[in-house]
C-alpha cells in the first residue's frame, strides 16, 4: 500500500461509468420498474453507494477514505444503460477506484435483477471519465468535457 502519511488532504472527485446492454423489451420493463425482483434502478443505486464506501474491503491496496458524496445516475441508450458514478472526498489520495467500483457493482446489480427476464445481457465499457485533485492534477478522458458530465452525456 502506498504511504500517503505526509500528503495533505485536498478536494478529490472522480466520475466513472459502466454500460449494460439488454433487449429493448427488458429496458422498457426496467424504465417502467416492472421487474420480477423489484425496482432495479433504486436497488442498483444503493449498491453503487455501498460499493464506493466499501472499496477498501474488496480492493486490497485502496486506502480507506472519508467519502463525502456519491451520486449514481443512469443514461438510457438504444441498446442499454450507462451507469455513472460521481464520488467526492477530501483526502490525501483520490477516489478513482471508488467511482469505478460503484459503477461496476451497480452494473452487476442490474445484471442480477434483469437475468430472470433475459440471458442476453452484457456489461462493458467500464472506464474513468474524469478525476480532479492531487499531484497529477485534473484528468478528463479524451472526448469528455466538464460540460458533458454536467449535462449527463
Amino acid at each position: 500500500m502506498k504511504d500517503v502519511t505526509h500528503k495533505a488532504p485536498t478536494y478529490r472527485e472522480a466520475v466513472a461509468e459502466a454500460r449494460i446492454t439488454m433487449p429493448s423489451e427488458v429496458q422498457t420493463m426496467l424504465r417502467e420498474r416492472r421487474l420480477e425482483k423489484g425496482d432495479a434502478l433504486e436497488i442498483a443505486r444503493v449498491a453503487g453507494v455501498m460499493a464506493a464506501k466499501n472499496t477498501p474491503q474488496i480492493i486490497p491496496y485502496c486506502h480507506p477514505l472519508p467519502i463525502t458524496g456519491v451520486k449514481m445516475t443512469y443514461i438510457f441508450e438504444a441498446e442499454g444503460v450507462r451507469i455513472r458514478a460521481r464520488v467526492k472526498t477530501i483526502a490525501p489520495t483520490g477516489v478513482e477506484m471508488e467511482a469505478l467500483t460503484a459503477a461496476s457493482v451497480a452494473a452487476l446489480t442490474l445484471y442480477d435483477m434483469l437475468k430472470p427476464h433475459t440471458k442476453v445481457l452484457e456489461i462493458g465499457d467500464i472506464r474513468l471519465l474524469m478525476k480532479t485533485g492531487g499531484k497529477s492534477g485534473n484528468y478528463y478522458r479524451p472526448g469528455v468535457t466538464p460540460e458533458m458530465l454536467e449535462a449527463g452525456n
